[in-house]
């Protein structure tokens, strides 16, 4: 199977849709200490876990990553996101400002603000990914599964930018399938 990960730049949003099997129901954000392992293991500062994070992080890291899954959605089917939608990420952005920051180098890249804590420094590190991606034309290529009973996000790699479905070998071939059978049901 070919490799459907993210460039880094969207790694971390690929990681957090992730974090929600859809087909099993299980949420590693809901799980006890979730929040705290995935903000961690993504390196969001320890000082940023401690005291200092509102008891509404998991609920927003939660609605943050359903938003961003539901743009991977239309990336896939190659619609417009609802308002809904955009509303929410326009609302959870807004709380986690960037700041441009100049390396040694005379390089440039956008950094969450010092002052951020735990999700807000996840979110506007998210932020600085889809700016980047977004600029080099990747964004798009982050896709969610067509398969309603899946919707795993992975990064679509074809030369055309056209896959569907998280693997051919299993949500792909489903849903040929489930097409082939209504046909030959419809012929019958």
């Amino acid at each position: 199977m070919a490799d459907r990960t993210a460039p880094d730049a969207l790694l971390l949003v690929q990681d957090l849709v992730n974090t929600l099997d859809v087909e099993t129901g299980e949420d590693a954000l809901a799980a006890e200490g979730g929040t705290t392992a995935f903000l961690r293991a993504h390196g969001v500062p320890e000082a940023a876990l401690g005291q200092g994070e509102p008891a509404s992080a998991p609920a927003e890291l939660r609605e943050l990553r359903e938003a961003l899954r539901a743009v991977c959605v239309a990336h896939t089917t190659r619609t417009e996101v609802d308002a809904d939608t955009t509303g929410t990420l326009d609302r959870l952005l807004a709380r986690a400002p960037l700041v441009l920051a100049v390396g040694a180098d005379g390089g440039a890249a956008l950094r969450p603000a010092a002052a951020l804590r735990g999700a807000a420094h996840l979110t506007a590190r998210i932020a600085a990914g889809i700016a980047t991606a977004a600029a080099d034309g990747t964004w798009t290529r982050l896709k969610a599964c067509e398969a309603h009973d899946c919707r795993w996000v992975f990064y679509d790699k074809s030369p055309a930018g056209r896959s569907r479905w998280c693997t051919m070998a299993v949500c792909g071939s489903r849903a040929k399938m489930r097409t082939y059978r209504a046909r030959r049901a419809e012929s019958s």
